[in-house]
């Protein structure tokens, strides 16, 4: 789709990969991996989504590392390229973060984000 040939579009922090086998081994083969998106929403203007995939979509682009699988959701793949996926764990929350380099802006609570506009080229 939008990748670097050769290339995968994100990567995975060991506390994430961990996390995701975690979850993918809770479901009993249920689950496939987990499924990244994004959507409109927040006041920054776009939030990333975060579901359980039981079935990898024809145009899922798959990432899989150390047997963690995610899947990209096609909408979001130009959004997702160079981005880091890593789960923290605090004293007043856990969850995954995404360290994008394509992110501009963030709203103060950081639930959403503005993403570099996309340079269009006219053929």
């Amino acid at each position: 789709m939008f990748g670097v040939p050769g290339q995968q579009a994100v990567t995975l922090t060991n506390e994430a990969v961990v996390q995701i086998l975690k979850l993918m081994d809770q479901s009993n083969g249920a689950v496939k991996g987990l499924r990244i998106g994004v959507k409109k929403g927040g006041c920054a203007g776009m939030e990333y989504t975060m579901e359980y995939a039981e079935e990898i979509g024809p145009h899922d682009e798959v990432v899989e590392q150390d047997g963690a699988r995610v899947m990209i959701a096609p909408m979001a793949a130009m959004f997702m390229i160079g981005t880091e996926v890593h789960y923290e764990t605090s004293l007043l929350e856990s969850g995954f973060k995404f360290r994008n380099p394509n992110v501009v802006d963030a709203c103060g609570c950081g639930e959403s984000v503005k993403f570099s506009e996309v340079e269009q080229t006219e053929t």
